[in-house]
Parts: C-alpha cells; sequence; structure tokens
C-alpha cells in the first residue's frame, strides 16, 4: 500500500471549517488548472451544513475565492424522492448552502436526478450515470470517471454514500451509479456512486464530527473490518483526508498529522 490517509483533527468545527476551506480551495484551483472546471460530489447528513460554514466565509484574499461559477456538483448518493423532499440530499445542499450564497454570486452547475423516474431506482440509477457519461466523456473513452474532489461523511455504521457494511453493492465493479432498494437507514430507495468510482478520485475528503463517532472512527482506523469508510482508504492513500474534530477521534490510536497544504 501506498502511503497513509491524512487524518486531521482539529480542537473545534470552526477551526475545521476553515482548514476545509483552504483545502477546497487547493482542489478547485488543481482542478481548474487540470481541466478548467471544479467536478465535485457531495454526500448528505451533516455534511452540508459544514460546508456553508467553510465555503459561506468571507475571501481573506485573491488567493482563497470560491470561484463557483467554474464549480460542478454532482451527488455522491441521493434518495430516491422529490427534489424538495426533506430526505433530499440537493435539498438539503439548497437549505444550507445553495439558498445563502451572497445575491450576485454567480451560480455553481448542480447535477440532480431526474425527478421522472422515481418509481424505478434502476432506471433512476441508469440516468444519473448518463448524467456523469456527459460531463466526464463516454464510457467509450474511460473506465470511470475521475472527480477532482468528494467530500464524503461518515455513519455511524461505517457507511459512506449509500454503501452500506457486507451489502452486496461493495462488490459492484460496472456501473458507475447503482441503486439500492434496501437501505439499512431509511429512506431504504436509493442510488449511489459505486467503490470504484468513488476510489477512483483524485481526492477524497471525509467530514466526521463529535464524540457520536469516535467508536466507529477506532473500528475504521484501528480495525477496518471492511467499513466502507475502511476500504476507501485502503484504496485511496495519501489522496484521502479526514477533517474531524478532537471528540470524533477521542482514543483513536491512528497518528494524526498536522494540517497543512
Amino acid at each position: 500500500m501506498g502511503k497513509q490517509v491524512n487524518l486531521y483533527s482539529f480542537p473545534s468545527v470552526d477551526t475545521l471549517a476553515t482548514a476545509l476551506r483552504s483545502y477546497l480551495i487547493s482542489c478547485q484551483e488543481a482542478g481548474l488548472e487540470r481541466h478548467g472546471v471544479f467536478k465535485v460530489g457531495v454526500s448528505g447528513g451533516s455534511l452540508p451544513k459544514t460546508l456553508a460554514q467553510a465555503l459561506l466565509a468571507p475571501a481573506k484574499d485573491e488567493s482563497d475565492e470560491v470561484k463557483w461559477e467554474s464549480w460542478e456538483i454532482f451527488f455522491a448518493d441521493e434518495r430516491a424522492v422529490p427534489l424538495n423532499h426533506e430526505d433530499s440530499n440537493y435539498a438539503l445542499l439548497k437549505k444550507e448552502l445553495l439558498d445563502k450564497l451572497p445575491q450576485g454570486t454567480p451560480q455553481p452547475t448542480v447535477h440532480t436526478i431526474d425527478e421522472s423516474v422515481l418509481d424505478d431506482t434502476q432506471e433512476l440509477a441508469d440516468r444519473y450515470e448518463q448524467t456523469l457519461v456527459r460531463s466526464f466523456a463516454s464510457r467509450d473513452s474511460v473506465k470511470l470517471p475521475i472527480f477532482d474532489l468528494l467530500l464524503l461523511g461518515c455513519g455511524p455504521d461505517g457507511h459512506t454514500c449509500s454503501l452500506f457494511p457486507g451489502h452486496e453493492l461493495l462488490r459492484e465493479t460496472e456501473a458507475w451509479v447503482s441503486p439500492i432498494e434496501d437501505s439499512p437507514k431509511p429512506p431504504p430507495r436509493r442510488i449511489t456512486l459505486t467503490l470504484p468510482v468513488v476510489t477512483h478520485a483524485v481526492r477524497v475528503a471525509f467530514v466526521a464530527t463529535g464524540s457520536g463517532k469516535k467508536e466507529i472512527m477506532k473500528d475504521i482506523f484501528e480495525e477496518g473490518k471492511g467499513l466502507p469508510c475502511a476500504l476507501v482508504n485502503e484504496a485511496t492513500g495519501e489522496r484521502c483526508s479526514w477533517f474531524v474534530d478532537n471528540a470524533a477521534v477521542e482514543g483513536v490510536s491512528y497518528p494524526k498529522r498536522p494540517f497543512s497544504l
């Protein structure tokens, strides 16, 4: 295995958000240099709120500016519900971040699911995969899409996106986006990026906060146990960074690194 995952621990969510912003700007600039846009996938849960805290802060100088007009935002997973439903990851991101962008701010491009096929999760997944194909290149020319950054959360069971421990979906190798009808966490019907797509990203960043995470963090970083978050760690190594507060990693023996770019 290559170099280890970066585990960055901060005394508070405020200091975490400041560092996360610096990291995001760095990933943004690398994406713009690579291909003129910044392609980022986000998940739901508590992530959008932390993301908003990081990104809505005023820029300190030109090098700290969020270039929203160059962002293409995708969803690492989404629930098979209308876009205005309280369970929708898009609705959560809209409420926490997109609706709070200052007036006159250029809008990012946001790729949502197709609401017209909510009753068929396979079709919902297929259409979202086609969205990726249109943005990242045809499937004939690339085996997998390469996100500049995937921003992910970590569930109390070690799941990420809608990839759950022990689920058969963890063995999917062909599809870019897969349906799931039996999510152990409601709502049961969802779509998700598959593990090969997640681990193929240029950068992956997890955000996990609060003392409620410390037991699962021990499992992920000390035991592995085949947990989805641990599988991402193992496959991505130094391309993966965790932004956590001290409470989330209390008692975790894995070495923390001082944050720097």
